[in-house]
């Protein structure tokens, strides 16, 4: 009789989708500063450059950045390490809410002008921001390896969260896919699978420690401390 993967193994491809998502959004960062700073300095190319800007970050950028920030939210807050108990966490977590805001509300609308006013040049806050999100992600994957700072003080006396159920890290993946077959097909961001998702992931997480505060980490919580999200 065919099993299914194990919970270990959901969370490994988790890990996996959340360093391909994290170094494919840099790298599509990084592409956007490029084609603006050409936009900038030349205007011959400019019509061309913004229009292969604007269409990277609403087909890949996007979808990347919203797939990186979902399993990275789950492989925190559906293992030991938790979204609070450690500052290196705690930090890019907030990071992350940042980047997103700033990715929607602000570089995603001054693309939009810079594309349906091909004769001007683009703003120098694009360039800039682009170049903020290229060295925040930087920061994030530094912060990932070293884990400063050590422990918030909101988990002295709190014993250390379990990992989750298998469903959990395979609705993270299944919505990563979902997301970008989505994304691609409409050649726009639509991340209702990442919506749905993360909510249903938060609620569970929530539900079951409060279920069973005083659980005690078993084997499977054990392995998990070894896989590290942002890695």
């Amino acid at each position: 009789m065919l099993s299914l993967p194990s919970t270990r193994t959901w969370r490994r491809l988790t890990v996996w989708l959340h360093v391909l998502t994290s170094v494919g959004w840099m790298a599509l960062a990084a592409s956007l500063a490029v084609l603006l700073a050409l936009a900038a300095a030349d205007p011959a190319a400019r019509a061309s450059a913004v229009l292969a800007a604007h269409h990277l970050d609403a087909v890949l950028l996007a979808p990347l950045a919203t797939g990186s920030a979902l399993t990275g939210i789950v492989l925190a807050a559906a293992t030991p390490y938790g979204l609070f108990h450690h500052w290196w966490v705690t930090v890019k977590f907030g990071i992350t809410l940042v980047q997103l805001y700033l990715g929607i509300f602000v570089l995603s609308g001054m693309l939009d002008g810079a594309r349906v006013a091909p004769a001007s040049a683009p703003p120098a806050a694009l360039l800039t921001t682009t170049l903020l999100m290229v060295s925040a992600i930087a920061f994030q994957a530094w912060v990932s390896i070293a884990k400063p700072w050590g422990r918030t003080p909101w988990t002295p006396g709190r014993p250390k969260p379990g990992t989750g159920p298998r469903w959990m890290f395979a609705a993270a993946c299944a919505a990563v896919v979902v997301d970008l077959a989505v994304g691609f097909v409409l050649g726009a961001p639509m991340p209702v699978a990442a919506v749905a998702v993360l909510p249903a992931v938060l609620i569970g997480v929530r539900a079951r420690r409060s279920g069973d505060p005083g659980r005690a980490p078993g084997p499977e919580r054990t392995r998990a401390t070894r896989s590290l999200p942002g890695r």
